[in-house]
C-alpha cells in the first residue's frame, strides 16, 4: 500500500522541501490588486511582504482552486493507492470543505481522504510530518486520517502582532478600536485553538508579550496536554513574519522556559500574514508520533 501525502502551502512547507521529503504540497494563492500569485511558485515570502506594505496595494488570500487540487490528485493516483490530504483548518478556510465534496467523486470515492486536521502553519507541517511517517510505516489511508482525525485539537498556538494595521485592514478589527490600540501601543497576542484566530491578551510591549505566549504553552503542557507531555509527545515550534532574527533568539528563550525543544522555525503562511503583517512572532505546541 503506497499512500500519497498531501499539503497546501499554507502549512509553511516549501516546495524545495515538499520534495526532500518525499510529500506534495499545493500552493495558495494571494491575489495582488487582482491578479492571482501562487506561494513558492511565482510569489516569494520577499515580494509578498513588499506588496503587503504597500498601502496602494491590495494583497488577499484565496483557496487553491478545485481543478489545481483534483489534477494533483490524479497524478499521484497514478503512483499511488491512496491520498491522505491535510489542508488549512476548516475554522480558516473553507478549502477543506470544497476538497471533502471533490472528494466524493467517483474516481477519488475511498482513494482520497480529506482530513479537517484543526492546523495551521507550524501545526500544520508537525501533522504533515506524522502523516508521511505514518505513510513509510506502510499504514493505509484511513489508519492515517484516523489518527490525524483522534490528535486535531492536540496542539495550541500563539501569536503577536507587531501593528494592528492588518488586523484592521482584513475586518478583524474596527477602526475605532484599531486606533485606540495604535495609540496605546498594544501588542495583541492571538490565538488559534484548532477553529479561529481569537484574541487572547492585549500587552504593550514585545517583552510583555513573548511572556504570556510562554505561559499560555506552559499552562497548556501542565493542564490539557499533560498526559501528552509527560509520555515526551509534545514538542514546541516557532513561527514568524519577517522576523527571523527574533524568532531564533525567542526559540532560545522558549527552550529555556519550557525545557522542550523548539523542532523548527517556518515563516507564517501567507493567507494569515495577510491578516497579521510583518514583524510578528507566534510559538505553538502539538502531539507528535515521529
Amino acid at each position: 500500500m503506497k499512500v500519497a501525502i498531501v499539503a497546501d502551502s499554507n502549512s509553511g512547507i516549501t516546495q524545495a522541501e515538499a520534495k526532500e521529503l518525499g510529500m506534495t504540497v499545493i500552493p495558495t494563492p494571494s491575489i495582488i490588486d487582482g491578479v492571482s500569485f501562487l506561494e513558492d511558485i511565482n510569489l516569494t515570502q520577499e515580494e509578498f511582504y513588499e506588496k503587503l506594505k504597500d498601502d496602494s496595494v491590495n494583497v488577499s488570500s484565496s483557496q487553491p482552486s478545485s481543478y489545481d487540487i483534483s489534477e494533483t490528485w490524479k497524478k499521484l493516483l497514478t503512483e499511488y493507492d491512496e491520498v491522505v490530504f491535510i489542508p488549512i483548518s476548516s475554522g480558516l478556510s473553507e478549502t477543506m470543505h470544497s476538497a471533502q465534496h471533490l472528494a466524493e467523486e467517483p474516481e477519488f470515492k475511498g482513494k482520497v481522504f480529506v482530513i479537517d486536521n484543526k492546523r495551521v502553519s507550524i501545526t500544520q507541517k508537525s501533522a504533515s510530518l506524522d502523516a508521511l511517517a505514518l505513510a513509510k510505516q506502510g499504514k493505509s489511508g484511513k489508519e492515517i486520517a484516523d489518527w490525524l482525525m483522534e490528535t486535531s485539537m492536540n496542539s495550541s498556538i500563539y501569536i503577536t502582532v507587531n501593528t494592528l494595521k492588518y488586523l484592521k485592514k482584513g475586518g478583524r478589527l474596527t477602526p475605532a478600536v484599531a486606533a485606540i490600540g495604535t495609540l496605546l501601543k498594544i501588542k495583541p497576542v492571538l490565538q488559534i485553538q484548532g477553529a479561529k484566530l481569537d484574541q487572547y491578551a492585549k500587552p504593550r510591549k514585545m517583552h510583555d508579550a513573548k511572556q504570556i505566549m510562554l505561559d499560555a504553552v506552559k499552562k497548556d503542557l501542565d493542564t490539557r496536554f499533560n498526559e501528552l507531555y509527560k509520555a515526551g509527545k509534545m514538542r514546541l515550534f516557532i513561527a514568524h513574519t519577517e522576523n527571523f532574527a527574533e524568532a531564533e533568539i525567542f526559540k532560545k528563550e522558549a527552550e529555556e522556559y519550557l525545557g522542550l525543544p523548539v523542532e523548527y522555525i517556518s515563516p507564517l503562511s501567507l493567507s494569515v500574514s495577510v491578516h497579521i503583517g510583518p514583524g510578528s512572532l507566534a510559538l505553538a505546541c502539538a502531539q507528535v508520533e515521529r
